[in-house]
C-alpha cells in the first residue's frame, strides 16, 4: 500500500514484514495485511523476517527499578502465538527482529527465532536472563546484527561494541545457523 507504515520487502529467498508496533498487528487493516501476506508465500521463500519496534518476548521487565527495562505487551504475545502456530504447518521459516528493550535477547519458541536487537540509542537496561534464554549475559550489549542469507539456510551473528578497556574491541559473543527443513520434512510437518 502507497505511503503505509506497515509493508514488505522481496528480497532473494527472503520476505521482510515490517509491521507498525503503534497498530494491532494480528487485527484490522495490517492484520488482514499480514495474514494474506502469509497465506500466500512464493514457494522461493525460505525466510520470512518480520520487524515491528515491540517485542514478542523479553526478559526485560516494566518492574526494573533502577536502569529502566520493558515488558512484552499482550498484542505482541498474541502476535507470537500466532506466528508460532502458522510456523508448524509452513517450510519457510519465521525470524522475528523487534527493539524496544535497550539491549540483546535471543529467544526460540515454537520453532521461530526471536531477536531482540536495540542495541543503540539509548544506555542499554541491564537485563535478568531466565535460565532457559539461549543468550546469557550481564554485560551492557551496544551490538548490531549481521544476518547472512544461503539457499535454504542463514546465519545471523550478535557483533558486541566492548569499551572496557577504553578502546573500541568487536567480538562476536553469539552466532545461531537457522536451516529451513528438507522438503520431504517439510511435507511431514516435520
Amino acid at each position: 500500500m502507497k505511503n503505509s507504515v506497515y509493508y514488505s520487502v522481496r528480497a532473494a529467498n527472503t520476505l521482510m514484514l515490517v509491521l507498525d508496533s503503534s497498530l494491532d498487528e494480528i487485527a484490522g487493516p495490517q492484520g488482514q495485511w499480514l495474514t494474506q501476506k502469509l497465506d500466500h508465500l512464493p514457494g522461493d521463500v525460505d525466510f520470512v523476517f518480520i520487524v515491528l519496534h515491540h517485542p514478542p518476548y523479553t526478559s526485560s521487565s516494566d518492574m526494573k527499578m533502577f536502569g529502566g527495562g520493558h515488558s512484552a505487551r499482550s498484542q505482541e504475545k498474541e502476535l507470537a502465538k500466532m506466528l508460532e502456530a502458522r510456523q508448524q504447518n509452513q517450510r519457510a521459516r519465521i525470524v522475528v527482529f523487534s527493539g524496544h528493550v535497550h539491549n540483546y535477547e535471543r529467544h526460540e519458541r515454537g520453532g521461530i527465532t526471536y531477536f531482540v536487537t536495540g542495541g543503540a540509542g539509548a544506555h542499554a537496561y541491564p537485563i535478568e536472563r531466565a535460565k532457559d534464554d539461549p543468550f546469557q549475559s550481564k554485560e551492557v550489549n551496544y551490538h548490531y546484527l549481521q544476518v547472512e542469507v544461503d539457499r535454504g539456510s542463514l546465519k545471523i551473528t550478535m557483533h558486541r561494541l566492548d569499551l572496557t578497556s577504553g578502546t573500541a574491541v568487536w567480538t562476536e559473543p553469539d552466532s545461531v545457523a537457522i536451516s529451513v527443513p528438507a522438503a520431504k520434512d517439510a511435507a511431514q510437518g516435520q
